[in-house]
């Protein structure tokens, strides 16, 4: 399979997991994009990589005029559909599509939003040229995502599990690498902010159906980290951790 294969097949399978994930599902990130919604008023907001639609819910339960939800995985976006009819969140739409290739026309949308979605991004480049295209001169454009540490070892060790656990991840990228790419890319950073993330080793791989020989290749690396790894990542005995996410908010140029 190619990756966009890879990201359907994944994720189609286990999409309403991530429903009920109390990961994706709760956070005060959300609760920062509901105040950034009622600050800014966007008239057309543009989730992208939506996966089971909490920021999409979020930021229409705030009033948004238009939200698009958008999203690889047809499973998904049948999720995203089906809760935003039971939420009465009638200003949601559901669009499938890579985000290499955005179906949109230029300078459509005054808000872009990405949460927890980026790090399955194939080509990262191609896609935040194309988010720059879509977004209005001055709008703003938010990543959430999880994080690379700066320090070679426990970036390693990061992309390595998150490998492991699932076939389709690509990149979690440094914060130094997103400033550099959206610089590159026609946007200007606003705000950053950075938080530990719990992962509980079950759940984490359970949510998206790791085999069981990636299951026991995870713990066997997990049980074979240099000190300095186990105590960045709060490894636990049961193979627990804590991960780097990030609040990264840009201005399109």
């Amino acid at each position: 399979m190619d990756q966009q294969q890879l990201v359907n097949t994944q994720f189609g399978d286990m999409a309403q997991n991530y429903l009920t994930s109390p990961v994706h599902a709760q956070g005060a990130d959300l609760e920062k994009l509901s105040s950034l919604v009622s600050q800014l008023r966007p008239s057309r907001i543009l989730d992208i990589g939506c996966g089971a639609g909490h920021a999409s819910f979020a930021m229409a339960a705030k009033g948004a005029i238009s939200v698009v939800a958008y999203d690889l995985s047809r499973p998904m976006l049948e999720i995203v559909a089906q809760e935003a009819r039971a939420r009465k969140l009638d200003q949601i739409t559901i669009q499938q599509g890579p985000v290499e290739q955005l179906p949109f026309s230029d300078a459509s949308f005054d808000l872009v939003v990405t949460r927890f979605s980026a790090h399955h991004w194939l080509g990262i480049n191609k896609a935040l040229t194309e988010i720059a295209r879509v977004s209005t001169p001055g709008s703003t454009f938010v990543v959430i995502d999880v994080v690379a540490p700066e320090i070679p070892l426990h970036d390693t060790v990061l992309q390595a599990v998150e490998l492991l656990r699932d076939t389709s991840h690509v990149r979690d990228y440094r914060i130094s690498e997103w400033k550099r790419m959206l610089s590159e890319s026609g946007f200007t950073i606003a705000h950053c902010a950075q938080w530990r993330l719990p992962m509980e080793f079950s759940s984490w791989v359970t949510r998206i159906g790791t085999v069981p020989g990636r299951v026991e290749a995870l713990h066997t690396v997990f049980s074979q980290l240099p000190q300095e790894a186990i105590d960045y990542f709060a490894l636990t005995q049961d193979h627990s951790f804590e991960i780097d996410s990030a609040w990264i908010q840009s201005s399109r140029l």
